[in-house]
């Protein structure tokens, strides 16, 4: 027989209250949010004896879930949850701020003409907000041993569900890079480029840069290495412009060939070379009133770049073929992975063409120079790639974020938007409503499974996942 102690509750009692205690102590030391939310999870149903956990957060300012994790179910298990089991139960905890729990959801008026609670005859459940305003919820469900939960398991929870607030807070704040500053937020409020994702010092410097030259009716030279977004830059000058109705018509220098990179330029008349069985429109008349980008200006042929310099410098060409002078009104934005200054030393590339384009030149930084921006390209890629493919929406566990951001993109964003795309096309063959390691590093051997951890354990897997490197 158990001694009774002086606050009236057993020896056992106390020392598993004292347990329960030390171990929520324990998760301040998880330095990721998945493995955190794991052992937070393994620990409350543990203590509660609950059948089923889930947890969600959102971001500050409220909206749709961002993060979101169960324990003891199911990746179908976990879609329902989400999408329609007890939302009814959720919302009223986020509306009210308060613990809801009830014996039988089943035999409660307020949740039983719910369909998914009759649907899955929905017994016992604890749910008690996370934060204050609440950002999220800890959600129990179901009971090891008969009964409801008891006054115990409420004060448990809503002790966890305080103990995690700000320990989930540090964690997300991280993840948003830059202790959650957003170094794009002033520039973004008078220069348009929603296609430029990111918040870091970086990209915001690229920004200012650009919000100074897009109203003025000038030339501009934007280099960087490939896959940075350099067109995704030259598309928002084109936006923030007095040219914005006009045309925006890109040309890739590099992929046409030099004996036909005049005509697509310039245009030719019926006749004028052996392919020019009709008139042909060339770039520059089709960018009237607009925007004329060239990309890998570098790659122009020495005939090429006279005659761009003469467009430049004049405002005036010649269709191939023709006898008179055409006008251009356009702006032309160039831009380029190469080194122009190198290949002017080289005679590679005009020295006044360089000159002529290098005004307030444009540097779009590699992946590695704006780290904290992978986290939320890898979201955006993956809500892009269901919306335009017609795949139900899918998250990334944060586990995969965290290997993104750690992982060598030498194709910059190009590479990891590709590598995102196919991690969600893979995720939604698997039928799993999240993208994981393995989906986006298929050929890395990493450990999936979603069985409950320890804190140390949990802890270790995450340090072997994350130091995988491409």
């Amino acid at each position: 027989m158990w001694t009774m102690t002086a606050t009236g509750g057993t020896l056992a009692d106390v020392l598993t209250e004292r347990d329960f205690y030390r171990r929520l102590l324990e998760l301040n030391g998880q330095e990721a949010l998945e493995p955190l939310l794991a052992s937070a999870l393994a620990l409350i149903v543990e203590v509660t004896r609950a059948s089923v956990a889930y947890l969600e957060l959102s971001d500050d300012d409220g909206g749709e879930p961002r993060y979101w994790k169960g324990h003891r179910v199911t990746a179908d298990d976990l879609s329902t949850i989400r999408t329609s089991i007890s939302r009814g139960i959720i919302a009223r905890t986020l509306a009210e701020g308060r613990t809801v729990t009830t014996d039988s959801a089943l035999d409660d008026d307020r949740f039983a003409d719910q369909g998914s609670v009759r649907q899955h005859a929905i017994q016992a459940v604890l749910c008690a907000p996370i934060g204050s305003p609440p950002v999220g919820v800890v959600y129990l469900q179901g009971r090891a041993t008969p009964g409801g939960f008891g006054d115990a398991d409420r004060e448990r929870a809503e002790l966890f569900a305080r103990h995690l607030a700000p320990l989930t807070d540090r964690l997300r704040t991280r993840d948003r890079g830059a202790a959650g500053h957003d170094h794009t937020r002033e520039v973004r409020a008078r220069f348009r480029c929603p296609q430029l994702v990111g918040t870091s010092r970086g990209l915001a410097q690229v920004l200012q840069q650009a919000a100074l030259v897009a109203p003025l009716d000038i030339d501009v030279l934007i280099t960087g290495p490939s896959g940075t977004g350099k067109t995704a830059l030259a598309r928002a000058l084109h936006d923030n412009s007095r040219r914005a109705g006009g045309a925006f018509v890109a040309v890739n220098c590099a992929a046409i060939p030099d004996t036909l990179l005049e005509s697509e330029l310039f245009g030719a008349e019926r006749g004028a070379h052996s392919t020019a069985t009709r008139k042909i429109v060339g770039k520059v008349a089709a960018a009237e009133g607009g925007t004329l980008f060239l990309d890998e200006i570098g790659d122009l042929s020495p005939s090429a770049q006279a005659k761009l310099l003469h467009l430049l410098q004049s405002r005036e060409y010649h269709a191939l073929g023709a006898n008179e002078v055409t006008r251009a009104d356009i702006r032309v934005i160039a831009a380029t992975n190469a080194n122009l200054k190198e290949r002017v030393a080289a005679k590679q590339f005009r020295e006044d063409l360089y000159f002529r384009l290098h005004v307030l030149p444009l540097t779009m930084p590699g992946l590695a120079d704006r780290r904290e921006d992978i986290p939320a390209l890898v979201e955006h890629v993956c809500a892009e790639t269901c919306r335009r493919h017609g795949l139900p929406t899918i998250a990334i566990s944060q586990r995969a974020i965290v290997a993104c951001r750690e992982a060598a993109w030498p194709g910059h964003v190009r590479e990891l938007a590709h590598a995102v795309e196919a991690a969600v096309i893979r995720a939604h063959g698997d039928a799993t409503p999240v993208v994981h390691i393995h989906h986006l590093f298929p050929d890395a051997a990493v450990d999936t499974s979603p069985g409950p951890a320890t804190w140390r354990e949990a802890t270790r897997a995450f340090e072997r996942q994350s130091s995988y490197r491409l």
